[in-house]
């Protein structure tokens, strides 16, 4: 074989090995938080031009900052080649988050692939992006890894990245406590994250677990004051799931915790969590996992998730800014609205709240107020939040004051309908293209929030999927960004 012959077969081996653990992550990642997006700068070898895999344009408006990490100063490439010289095959040395905006990225080097750097959205609402690092750093270690064997059966790359979200939050959980304890931490924890999840899918007498639950390394539980302490031959054991349900009921709505080892039920304590305890919460029919006081993810519908189940409503504070509202006006806008649509979320009904952004308030049918009730004082909002459940929406004014409720919204048939969102959402479309300065917030009975304008929802996400068999090809960064 030549070794034009061999080079070739050698980039179309590494086209197919980028592309199996890209589908992967884009899967897995899509399933843990929102639709998300991945892309990849790499080098297969120290004399290789750096190459861009972006079939999504994640990194587009990114090239000036591209430019100056790899172009301006190229004095990286040999630093790293002697980091990894010294390195035994198959050991990968991790690079961090280039903390684009808008992005998470994490990489690294290795002899037999001399870099890669892989990125994906970071999305507002995410409780941390640290698991979603771990996701991208197992990525760059599963390409060494195929590249340093060559390894024929590297399919299987992509499918442990669909489904490595249960093993980022524990390696990230892991890192936490090797931080707080060092490495000589015992306590295992996905056997930890499988009981929360098997313990939220578990009602007693038709209701999901409520209270908090903390997993403790046992030579620490002395540090804790204990109300209440379980013999220790009478200790139920965390497998036995129903048992450790129903203790839940005397931790519910209240600060007491329920302490376990990861084994055994111990009793139930009034002490704070400690940084290094792994932490549960449990609220109904979600939850959220802590350590050290923060949130890692959330758990629902079986599995774990990045998201805070709190909208961020980012695309509504930009477009608040852009009307040159006063800025003290503008801030307390967005926060009443913001508070309401938490409300609306944490309550789990529909919503919709007219925000009318001119001086004169427009005509709506519904129920109208005289005189209107100013929604920066506690009585009004706490009013307001009630008639939010009302059918029809909320008509406030710029000035934070609300002039109706139970109001209808009506307008022609517009294209960009969609009748798989039901009416409370394509009743908004029609209206704002029909309104100059009128924005529709519509909260959705199922958590969605949609920010609406001139008949656009502002915060939609356009799915991209790879046609069947299509095989994107790299290019070179330089020629990427037109060096």
């Amino acid at each position: 074989m030549s070794l034009r012959t061999y080079n070739i077969l050698k980039e179309k081996y590494c086209n197919l090995a980028i592309q199996n653990i890209y589908n992967g992550l884009v899967e897995g990642l899509s399933n843990f938080s929102q639709y998300s997006r991945v892309a990849l700068i790499y080098a297969r070898r120290y004399s290789d031009p750096l190459r861009i895999y972006d079939p999504q344009q994640l990194l587009k408006e990114h090239e000036l900052r591209l430019k100056e990490l790899y172009f301006d100063n190229a004095a990286w490439r040999d630093s790293l080649a002697q980091a990894t010289e010294s390195q035994p095959d198959g050991h990968f040395i991790t690079s961090d988050n280039l903390q684009l905006a808008g992005t998470i990225s994490f990489g690294g080097s290795s002899r037999s692939f001399f870099y890669q750097m892989w990125f994906t959205d970071h999305h507002p609402n995410m409780c941390s992006i640290y698991p979603t690092e771990r996701w991208l750093e197992h990525a760059g270690w599963l390409m060494s890894q195929d590249f340093s064997m060559e390894n024929i059966a590297m399919w299987s790359s992509g499918h442990v990245l669909e489904n490595y979200s249960l093993h980022a939050i524990e390696d990230h959980i892991v890192d936490l406590r090797n931080h707080h304890l060092g490495i000589d931490a015992k306590m295992m924890i996905q056997p930890i994250l499988d009981i929360i999840l098997k313990l939220s899918k578990t009602k007693e007498e038709g209701y999901w677990p409520r209270g908090r639950l903390v997993f403790l390394d046992s030579e620490f539980l002395n540090d804790l004051h204990f109300l209440a302490k379980i013999k220790r031959l009478e200790r139920p054991f965390t497998n036995n799931i129903k048992h450790v349900r129903k203790l839940m009921l005397s931790v519910e709505y209240s600060n007491r915790i329920l302490v376990s080892d990861g084994n055994s039920i111990i009793g139930i304590s009034d002490s704070p969590v400690p940084n290094y305890a792994v932490s549960a919460f449990f609220n109904g029919d979600y939850g959220f996992v802590e350590i050290a006081g923060e949130p890692i993810c959330s758990f629902f519908d079986g599995s774990f998730h990045s998201t805070t189940r709190r909208a961020k409503l980012v695309e509504l504070e930009e477009l608040l800014f852009d009307f040159k509202l006063d800025p003290l006006t503008c801030t307390e806008l967005f926060l009443l609205v913001s508070k309401l649509v938490h409300t609306a979320q944490n309550k789990r009904h529909g919503a919709t709240l007219v925000l009318n952004i001119t001086d004169e308030p427009i005509v709506l049918s519904g129920h109208i107020l005289d005189p209107p009730l100013d929604l920066r004082k506690e009585e009004y909002f706490n009013l307001a939040s009630s008639l939010i459940k009302i059918d029809g929406a909320l008509h406030i004014m710029s000035t934070c004051d609300l002039i109706g409720f139970g109001c209808l919204l009506d307008g022609k048939s517009i294209p960009l309908e969609n009748i798989g969102r039901g009416a409370r959402y394509n009743s908004a479309l029609r209206f704002t293209a029909e309104h100059e300065n009128v924005i529709v917030v519509v909260v959705s009975s199922d958590r969605p929030v949609s920010i609406i304008y001139h008949g656009i929802e502002l915060n939609a996400h356009c799915l991209w999927n790879m046609m069947p068999g299509y095989l994107y090809q790299p290019e070179t960064l330089k020629k990427h960004l037109n060096l």
